[in-house]
């Protein structure tokens, strides 16, 4: 399997002359490199989110200056099909870092639960220390 962060850094520069015919393989790569963060969100325990957040922040700014030329009529059918493949990929990831972030809150809260138990057991209550 591909490290998420290997594939951003031996990604090429997206060519900044709006040419359709490069954006397949960007958006193709774009596309691989969310599914393989989504696969390491699911099997990695010790995810960076942090660093993630700012491979995809790079990854929206190449796709950005790679479509900046581009003009509609230059887009065909197999463009169609990578953007809906990037975007199915993105809703999947979306829903993986949604479900990371509720499982993390669910084990705050129970950690809370029990540290106000444990306080709440007498033992460092005001009448143990002589007021």
């Amino acid at each position: 399997m591909n490290d998420p962060a290997s594939l951003a850094s031996t990604a090429a520069p997206a060519p900044a002359d709006g040419s359709a015919v490069a954006l397949i393989p960007l958006l193709e790569r774009v596309t691989e490199a969310i599914e393989a963060e989504t696969a390491a969100i699911r099997s990695e325990p010790h995810f960076d989110i942090k660093a993630a957040n700012a491979r995809k922040s790079r990854h929206l700014h190449e796709l950005g200056r790679a479509f900046k030329g581009v003009k509609p009529q230059q887009l065909g059918e197999e463009h169609r099909q990578a953007m809906m493949r990037l975007r199915d990929s993105l809703a999947t990831n979306e829903a993986t870092i949604q479900a990371h972030l509720s499982a993390v809150g669910e084990v705050a809260a129970l950690l809370q639960s029990a540290i106000e138990r444990a306080q709440a057991d007498g033992t460092y209550s005001v009448r143990e220390f002589g007021r």
